[in-house]
């Protein structure tokens, strides 16, 4: 099996300070991507080149402590691809893609951080320049290649992939815009949401985010913001999943899915 784990950390100095990297040897991912690293390529230099025997990937926002991506892999890559093409979001580091492509197939993990629209319009309109400025990328790639995009969608898409649903319909993360985009990425744009073809129903197991106010926590009033994101293909290969919920190293919690293919 090669098993896949997204995760946001918050903060990759944060999240190792909390167990990280023991939880990464026991369960032995073949790959991590993540997201929210917070951190530049100097920060990274003799401390986070590799996590647990895995090589780190990344790309970093030219602001500080600001977003970031990564993937971390037990497999050298054919390639690294680093930003999608968009001068505004590449600035802000949110996108790392490893192919790994033999004469047989063509096969990429990617590693994205969609924007976050809770700020307030302005970041919320930028999510929205965000979003139609990925999907075609999305389809182009998907001409090409199999791929899975693991992430921080920032999107809840349906009503049960969150708590409180019906109080959030005028929030960032549950407008209807943003559930429609993922409606069509997974209709006409022909990709395939990983976790709810393996857990088609599953209402408060599936959240991987919790806000840090209140008891939010404690009390599992989440949302679904993390995903496997796959072709069809890879997705017909995904075996079972798994939500990390023992220990807490960020406000997010790893989603893994083992799929039945091998790099």
């Amino acid at each position: 099996m090669f098993k896949l784990t997204s995760l946001n950390l918050n903060g990759i100095r944060s999240a190792t300070t909390k167990g990280l990297e023991k939880w990464l040897a026991t369960h032995a991912p073949d790959c991590i991507c993540v997201q929210e690293v917070k951190c530049q390529a100097s920060d990274v230099e003799g401390r986070f080149e590799q996590l647990a025997g895995l090589k780190g990937h990344f790309h970093f926002a030219q602001k500080k402590g600001y977003s970031g991506t990564g993937i971390f892999t037990r497999h050298e890559p054919s390639d690294v691809v680093i930003g999608f093409g968009s001068r505004e979001f590449d600035d802000e580091g949110r996108f790392t893609e490893l192919r790994f492509d033999t004469p047989q197939r063509k096969l990429s993990i990617l590693s994205v951080y969609f924007p976050s629209g809770s700020s307030g319009p302005e970041r919320q309109d930028a999510k929205y320049r965000f979003l139609a400025d990925f999907y075609p990328h999305l389809q182009s790639l998907k001409n090409g290649r199999e791929f899975i995009l693991c992430g921080d969608v920032n999107i809840a898409h349906q009503e049960k992939d969150l708590k409180n649903w019906r109080s959030n319909q005028k929030n960032s993360g549950f407008l209807p815009e943003e559930r429609a985009w993922m409606t069509t990425l997974l209709d006409a744009g022909g990709m395939v949401d990983v976790y709810r073809r393996l857990q088609p129903d599953t209402t408060d197991a599936c959240y991987t985010w919790w806000s840090n106010r209140g008891q939010a926590y404690a009390n599992n009033v989440g949302w679904r913001l993390d995903y496997h994101l796959a072709t069809p293909a890879l997705a017909a290969l995904a075996r079972t999943e798994s939500i990390y919920k023992t220990e807490k190293f960020s406000d997010h919690a790893p989603i893994s899915i083992d799929y039945d293919f091998q790099l």
